[in-house]
């Protein structure tokens, strides 16, 4: 299995029962003054899944935010998407786990929860 450190998400398009394949992710740590820093982006593979977002030498107990480019997902497959984006914002208090973080999708709704 690869490395893709601390932090994976894997997404599924409910709609289609098959992986959203192709969907820019991108990785943000809120700072102490409430603003965002992106620390990096993914684009998830022929499984739906991306990973390798930090390392972990660098994940610190923070607040982060991974933003899926939804809007562009559906517009390549010539289907209507109500939204643009989904933005899923997380607590990481212990940096020895490991983050899971997979979304389920349609173009009308998602749902989110910590996977391992």
């Amino acid at each position: 299995m690869i490395d893709r450190g601390p932090l994976t998400t894997h997404v599924l398009d409910i709609s289609v029962g098959r992986p959203g394949v192709g969907i820019t992710i991108i990785l943000a740590r809120k700072s102490g003054d409430d603003s965002w820093e992106t620390l990096s982006s993914a684009t998830t593979d022929a499984d739906g899944r991306a990973g390798g977002f930090v390392e972990a030498a660098t994940f610190t107990p923070a607040v982060y935010r991974l933003t899926f480019a939804i809007g562009d997902y559906y517009r390549a497959r010539d289907v209507t998407s109500f939204y643009p984006f989904v933005a899923i914002e997380f607590q990481v208090s212990s940096t020895s786990e490991h983050y899971h973080v997979p979304l389920l999708l349609s173009p009308h709704g998602y749902s989110t929860y910590r996977g391992s």
